[in-house]
């Protein structure tokens, strides 16, 4: 595709669902609504660790509107999660966090709802919590989970009481690199949980029918990990959970697990009714899934003269009462710990930790931004102290193309240097004047691709359009946009012919779902794979309406060209219909492994990085010392994405992340 001109691809069109967003006709989970459909709403915890003695729902279940009144002796007793099963629809015996799941109730209202929780009486037995990472991991600390050893975990987790995973790279001698080094330098960060801040709140809407088959329409990111979360559950074959998402209203990660779903199913089977929930912003402050919070000790040995020479790293993750996303997300750390520079003595280890506190999740990144900053603060620490320019630190030790990342993966393709440099004059770095309430900074840092498989079924209509179908979701990247950009680009159609039914797992192939920054290029290149599945069945029809040989045949301008002839799209979809079912295909994409040295890793879910992307940052801004005001003179971002796409998409996603992070 790159040897030829691109018509499509590369171009700032429009994203096929901005109408709809920016007519208001666009509809959210949210939103969505069926006819009788019962309100139901999450009775949550008021402690952060105790004892249940008594739950007591049987006023609240008398009340005038109310339909059904549930808590853990109404469903399955079981343990879900990914790589570590321990979490619990509801809680049993003991609560772990204040916002936990206690009990859920359906009514016709919403002011039924909330009298039917004000009704709901439980008397507690409190017990000691651990709240914060260190006291977590103090010796003798309350076990946030007793039963740790008993919990269904991949064999691949290095757990131990209050730590659920500790990942860790060793390369080189540590030892002996500190011993070469000139001067040693030894840091501690701290970062706090960060909620997401989406737009619209998790929700979901559950109705089961009389085949047995629930529906649930979510604003999951991914919807076909959400079947399979329910199926272990609701102990419900996938084949009878179906995944619907109407529209995803912001999620930054925040939207990857089951949150709401489950609770809206065991409502809606229980009251024969659809049911919907909605997190209130009181419940997405203390019981969604925000970003860990994390405490980062760096030990950093330069010469002189600025080589790194070695460095150890440790990052604990408060990853709350359940693991969730935390044993990954500590083994990503591991990578981010490095940094994006070539350093041959490493030792970096990466914790997920239990506290009593709300269950955490992914964030933009996840443990990119926390581990990251501690990396890039400390550089900047160094430079001072050695009296070197913060950039020339940088461009001393950054990785190139060619050399090899922390865990030994070859890197192919690094622009680092570039970014660097042009994000630095962007700013006049050279012309850097001594102020006292006015400076310029730079950043820099890699990050990854989420692997996993997509698949899409392309179908040429016969008045000419496409329809691609995609189990992926769109979360507001414009990813399936740039996605059917290369559909269209393959089959020389214009975008406009491309219309996209996405995240139904009852009508979509596989997706490994929104996250990563994988979709576009995960569907893209299987939109990629169907049109050379395709392309045989097009030019054999093609050839034998033309007279040609069907090795002649190309794609051009919606037709089928050859010796001067040409034949539409349109006409072939049409005779395909008659006689051969039609011009339908399926494509695949699998993300090829990452080659890694197995011996330097341990306990590792993530050892490398699926197609790194490098970036730097430069600021020029000014603080008000009287009011602590910041004003940003200039900010710039120099970012390798490679090919662009949709450049006026990438450069939106990026300026939203750094509006996000300021």
């Amino acid at each position: 595709m790159a040897t030829r001109e691109l018509h499509v691809v590369g171009k700032s069109l429009p994203r096929f669902d901005a109408p709809g967003k920016v007519t208001g006709t666009a509809v959210y989970a949210a939103d969505f609504a069926l006819p009788g459909m019962l309100v139901g709403k999450v009775f949550r915890s008021t402690q952060a660790h105790a004892r249940i003695v008594s739950l007591d729902v049987g006023r609240a279940r008398a009340l005038p509107g109310v339909r059904a009144v549930i808590g853990a002796a109404d469903v399955p007793e079981v343990r879900y999660g990914g790589g570590l099963k321990d979490e619990t629809i509801f809680a049993a015996r003991k609560v772990r966090y204040v916002g936990q799941p206690v009990a859920a109730v359906a009514a016709t209202t919403p002011e039924a709802a909330e009298a039917a929780l004000a009704a709901i009486e439980v008397v507690y037995e409190p017990l000691p919590a651990v709240l914060d990472l260190e006291a977590a991991l103090a010796p003798g600390a309350p076990l946030v989970h007793e039963a740790w050893q008993s919990y269904t975990a991949i064999p691949i987790l290095h757990r131990d009481g209050n730590v659920c995973n500790r990942a860790r790279i060793v390369v080189g001698d540590i030892e002996r690199g500190f011993e070469e080094a000139d001067r040693i330098f030894e840091h501690r960060f701290r970062t706090g949980m960060v909620h997401q801040g989406y737009t619209e709140p998790r929700a979901a809407v559950a109705q089961w029918d009389s085949s047995g088959t629930v529906t649930v329409w979510s604003n999951t990111q991914l919807p076909f990990e959400v079947q399979n979360t329910l199926a272990e559950i609701l102990q419900t074959p996938p084949s009878k959970i179906r995944v619907v998402v109407p529209g995803i209203g912001g999620g930054f990660g925040g939207k990857l697990r089951v949150g709401v779903e489950h609770v809206a199913a065991f409502l809606a089977k229980k009251t024969g009714r659809a049911v919907k929930v909605i997190t209130t912003s009181e419940e997405e402050l203390t019981a969604a899934y925000p970003r860990q919070g994390t405490v980062v000790e760096l030990k950093t040995g330069v010469t002189n003269d600025g080589r790194i020479v070695a460095k150890e790293g440790r990052i604990w993750f408060d990853t709350g009462a359940f693991a969730g996303s935390g044993p990954g997300v500590a083994s990503v750390a591991t990578l981010v710990l490095a940094g994006p520079y070539k350093i041959p003595n490493l030792r970096l280890e990466g914790f997920a930790v239990y506290t009593n506190k709300t269950n955490c999740g992914s964030f933009r990144a996840p443990s990119g931004p926390q581990a990251n900053f501690a990396v890039e603060s400390q550089m900047d620490i160094i430079a001072d102290a050695l009296g070197l320019d913060p950039l020339e630190l940088r461009l001393k030790n950054i990785v190139r193309e060619g050399d090899e990342g922390p865990t030994g993966q070859v890197l192919n393709a690094v622009g680092l240097e570039e970014c660097l440099r042009k994000a630095a004059a962007a700013i006049g770095w050279s012309d850097r004047r001594p102020g006292k309430w006015r400076g310029k900074g730079l950043a820099c840092g890699w990050w990854t691709t989420t692997g996993g498989s997509s698949g899409v079924y392309v179908k040429i209509n016969p008045d000419g359009t496409v329809a691609l179908n995609t189990g992926a979701a769109e979360i507001g990247t414009a990813a399936l946009t740039g996605a059917a950009q290369v559909l269209a680009e393959e089959l020389t159609v214009d975008l406009a012919d491309i219309s996209v039914v996405s995240a139904d797992t009852f009508s979509t192939p596989f997706d490994f779902g929104a996250q990563g920054s994988r979709t576009a290029f995960a569907v893209g290149n299987a939109c990629r794979a169907a049109v050379a599945d395709l392309k045989p069945r097009i030019f054999a029809l093609a050839a034998a309406q033309l007279g040609v040989e069907a090795e002649a045949c190309a794609l051009a301008d919606k037709h089928v060209v050859a010796d001067g002839k040409r034949v539409s799209l349109a006409d072939l979809a049409r005779l395909s219909q008659q006689t051969g079912g039609g011009l339908i295909a399926q494509g695949t994409f699998i993300a090829p492994p990452t080659a890694y040295d197995a011996k330097r890793v341990e306990g590792h879910v993530y050892p490398a990085f699926h197609s790194p992307s490098f970036h730097a940052h430069a600021v020029d801004l000014s603080v008000d010392p009287e009011t602590g005001e910041v004003t940003l003179h200039k900010y710039v971002v120099a970012q390798d994405v490679g090919f662009a796409m949709n450049p006026t998409y990438i450069e939106g996603q990026i300026e939203g992340g750094v509006a996000q992070g300021l």
